[in-house]
């Protein structure tokens, strides 16, 4: 209808070609989405059903230093998985599988979602599959090779994970602006 109109309003046909084209990437992107996320789902519900989400909590449950334990092979997961996974998949697959186990074992569900964030932040950046080093491959003038872009996101990885360090023994970090605003 919007382009229906501005048809009739004059504007040009240029305009009218790369508006349509935007709304269909725009579109596309969308549909894969919500593909993907409807595959988690089913993928997650079956899961579920056989069994899988006790083996995964008894797996979690037994993980030396408790809580703390089970966090610390989700994120190792998490940070493995993002180097080859998007960030999607990654979210629609593995955060139902664990989340709700790692909530049980008390968990602050904004310090888990936070250094999931950050992990999966970092992940994006490290090799083989770095959707990051990719953007920026695409932008770097010819003479920068990929080599010289996955030498040079080391001190970030690195930064990253001191940072996901740092939250991880100050959890308030994460969680003290929440508490103000939400008391």
């Amino acid at each position: 209808a919007l382009i229906f109109i501005l048809a009739h309003n004059g504007v040009r046909p240029l305009f009218l070609r790369v508006l349509t084209g935007v709304a269909q990437q725009s579109l596309n992107l969308t549909v894969m989405v919500f593909v993907i996320f409807l595959g988690a789902t089913v993928f997650s519900l079956v899961f579920t059903r056989l069994g899988g989400e006790a083996i995964v909590g008894e797996f979690l449950g037994n993980m030396p230093g408790g809580a703390h334990g089970a966090v610390l092979v989700v994120m190792v997961i998490v940070f493995i998985l993002g180097m080859f996974l998007d960030t999607f998949e990654i979210l629609f697959i593995v955060v139902p599988i664990s989340a709700p186990i790692l909530l049980k074992m008390d968990v602050d569900p904004v310090w888990l979602s936070i250094m999931l964030a950050i992990n999966l932040q970092t992940s994006y950046l490290t090799p083989p599959f770095g959707f990051s080093l990719f953007f920026l491959r695409g932008v770097a003038p010819p003479e920068v090779t990929t080599a010289h872009i996955y030498r040079g996101i080391v001190p970030f990885v690195g930064l990253q994970i001191i940072c996901l360090a740092i939250v991880w023994i100050f959890p308030q970090l994460a969680t003290w602006l929440p508490a103000v605003i939400y008391g």
